[in-house]
């Protein structure tokens, strides 16, 4: 079949009209509205959790589904967020759930710069954002520390691991300082470059059973900690 001028100049302009359409939901907030809309409220003596992250979040839910449907925590992981794109989504995909706890896991993908550029001090202040809006609307929080990195699949060049080490040591001391609870993924799972196994993660990101086996009891200990602090 001929393709005529007029066909060819169509063509660029469907992806141009794809493109603008997806740069207009920059954060994804359409990626649970759904879910979010048949969510019924909590239970009266429900401890219900949300679970804020990117695709390690994300992929927790797809890799140990009985963590999550056993327990009433629920996943609002998105692949490849950074910490501005959460804070966009968190009134939404957070305190509009009414948790009594969230769980925080963010930062690696900004040290990444999949959304641009990112110093540690613009990732400090979209945490710090994120958690004084839990606070105002009496969430519980719960951070985690960054899991080791040693390079990143999709980003050959970038040397992430020292970057990953001085974030948690702000992220360990801000908990402290606001008695938020620190959760520390990244002790019990590096390696002796300061990134993640093959036998935990086989890009050396994304944890694979074996990985979430080990952060399951350590963030089921941090949540019972948090459910324990005074209002």
């Amino acid at each position: 079949m001929k393709i005529t001028s007029k066909k060819w100049l169509i063509i660029p302009a469907i992806l141009l009209s794809i493109q603008f359409s997806q740069a207009q939901d920059w954060a994804n907030l359409k990626r649970y509205q759904e879910e979010n809309s048949k969510l019924s409220a909590p239970a009266k003596n429900e401890n219900r959790v949300v679970f804020m992250g990117n695709s390690i979040t994300e992929g927790w839910k797809n890799n140990r589904p009985e963590f999550f449907s056993s327990r009433p925590y629920i996943g609002r992981g998105i692949s490849g967020q950074t910490t501005p794109q959460m804070l966009i989504r968190f009134h939404q995909d957070v305190v509009a759930l009414k948790p009594k706890v969230v769980v925080m896991l963010c930062g690696i993908n900004d040290i990444a710069g999949n959304t641009g550029p990112s110093t540690l001090e613009m990732i400090e202040d979209n945490i710090t954002a994120m958690t004084e809006i839990a606070r105002a609307n009496k969430i519980k929080v719960v951070l985690s520390s960054v899991l080791p990195a040693f390079a990143f699949p999709w980003k050959p060049g970038v040397e992430p691991a020292d970057k990953v080490i001085e974030l948690n040591k702000w992220i360990k001391a801000y908990a402290e300082k606001n008695e938020f609870i620190y959760v520390d993924y990244f002790s019990a799972m590096k390696d002796e470059r300061n990134g993640l196994p093959k036998s935990l993660a086989e890009d050396g990101i994304h944890p694979n059973k074996a990985g979430y086996a080990i952060m399951e009891p350590l963030v089921e200990q941090g949540i019972a900690k948090a459910l324990k602090q005074k209002k």
